[in-house]
């Protein structure tokens, strides 16, 4: 057991990875404990859970809170390190052990799948800082929700393809799950017009058939959506992904997962702090693989904002 690793609370999401996390949480947190002084666990319950636990460890002054979980645990977890607007802990650490469908975060961040090696990625204080990012938007009541996010948001043919993907089965994989999803969304998507400023470069009215915000470079269970996105460089990669008719559309599929299909004709790359969308269309949100919301929204980013825990 080494005396420099952080004071680490680990939050579990028990469902995620189609709840095979539950079935060896109990391995899992043997080895936890024999490379952890102290460590304190805590199973979430329901959606959302896993950011009042966040909160909470931060408040009893834990250094580092571990999601265990995919994506969604992750944005949870994440918005757990903020209250009213500001960090509770500027000088926390976030930590991740990868245990879902997509985990796509971590490809950006190099950060190992396999338990072992995630288990050597813990220990030690070395940490990157990352930004992350802060969005407002219209809920499916009328209101309005402010939230943040590490990875990526998006929104157009994502938002309805992420909400296809979480009411059927994981069961095949992140790949095929997000692939099959975002196929059978393509085949039904109408084109949306949308009302987009970036910073004081960047107006106009597009149709659109996705729109991404990115903070790392894949989404969507290994799609590198951004290929160029920096974690570290206060900007967003912003990709606006012009209307396509469906067999163009399907043919840029392979190219999204290769990161060439940045050099489409109907593709606008750019880098902004700020960026708000306005649509008289019902256009819905991908946040870290959930559908959250919809338009109008308006994204902006908080430049270095979060330790984030790497291997040495």
């Amino acid at each position: 057991m080494r005396s420099d690793n952080f004071h680490a609370k680990f939050i579990i999401n028990p469902k995620s990875a189609n709840g095979s996390t539950k079935a060896l949480w109990g391995r899992l947190k043997d080895v936890l404990r024999t490379e952890f002084e102290s460590p304190d666990f805590v199973l979430t319950e329901a959606a959302g859970h896993a950011t009042a636990l966040a909160r909470e460890a931060l408040h009893d002054g834990y250094e580092m809170v571990v999601a265990v979980g995919g994506d969604g645990t992750v944005n949870e977890v994440i918005n757990g390190f903020f209250e009213s607007g500001s960090l509770i802990n500027p000088h926390a650490v976030f930590g991740i052990v990868p245990r879902g469908t997509g985990c796509d975060f971590i490809k950006t961040m190099r950060i190992p799948r396999e338990f072992n090696s995630i288990v050597k990625t813990l220990r030690g204080r070395t940490v990157r800082r990352c930004d992350v990012g802060h969005f407002s938007c219209a809920d499916e009541q009328g209101g309005n929700l402010e939230r943040y996010f590490i990875n990526i948001a998006d929104f157009g043919i994502g938002g309805e393809a992420v909400e296809r993907v979480n009411r059927t089965t994981k069961a095949f994989g992140g790949f095929a799950s997000f692939l099959v999803g975002t196929v059978n969304t393509l085949l039904a998507y109408k084109s949306k017009k949308v009302r987009i400023q970036v910073d004081e470069t960047y107006s106009d009215e597009v149709l659109i058939n996705n729109v991404v915000v990115a903070n790392g470079q894949y989404f969507g269970g290994g799609m590198w959506i951004a290929p160029n996105a920096v974690v570290d460089d206060g900007l967003f990669d912003i990709l606006i992904m012009k209307h396509m008719n469906r067999l163009q559309s399907l043919a840029n599929i392979p190219k999204i997962y290769k990161g060439t299909h940045i050099h489409h004709p109907n593709v606008t790359c750019m880098r902004g702090k700020l960026l708000i969308a306005e649509s008289e269309e019902t256009v819905l949100l991908d946040v870290e693989g959930e559908q959250i919301g919809k338009l109008p929204a308006r994204f902006d980013i908080i430049p270095s904002a979060i330790n984030v825990k790497v291997g040495e």
